[in-house]
């Protein structure tokens, strides 16, 4: 089982309000944890593996806009890691496939930051 947590999750989001929102996202990763301990080896089942996916700030369809009113507030995200930049979702790939595929297979309750450096600093 993969979670894809988009954005950050043990941090704040510079520049917005999103108390809620940062709350849901350590729960998930939280939930992660408790969910690859509970499905790894119960004896009866094959085990589940559980992880989660942690992206930095990605240029969508859905951020594209508020980032277009708000040049700063893009420049504030872009100046938050260590490649200056946001990253496209196709960037994404080869982490979620590593993830689901047989070469993390003793790989479990773990989260994989693909924050371009972001949680680093």
């Amino acid at each position: 089982m993969l979670y894809h947590n988009s954005g950050k999750n043990s941090q704040c989001y510079k520049g917005v309000d999103t108390a809620a929102y940062n709350a849901s996202k350590s729960a998930v990763l939280q939930l992660a944890r408790s969910l690859a301990a509970e499905w790894g080896n119960d004896g009866v089942h094959p085990p589940i593996r559980v992880n989660t996916l942690s992206p930095g700030y990605i240029m969508t369809e859905a951020t594209r806009p508020t980032l277009t009113e708000n040049p700063a507030l893009e420049e504030l995200w872009k100046d938050g890691n260590m490649l200056g930049r946001l990253s496209e979702a196709s960037e994404h790939r080869a982490a979620v496939l590593f993830l689901i595929g047989d070469g993390s297979s003793f790989v479990t309750g773990m989260d994989l930051k693909a924050d371009g450096g972001h949680t680093a600093w």
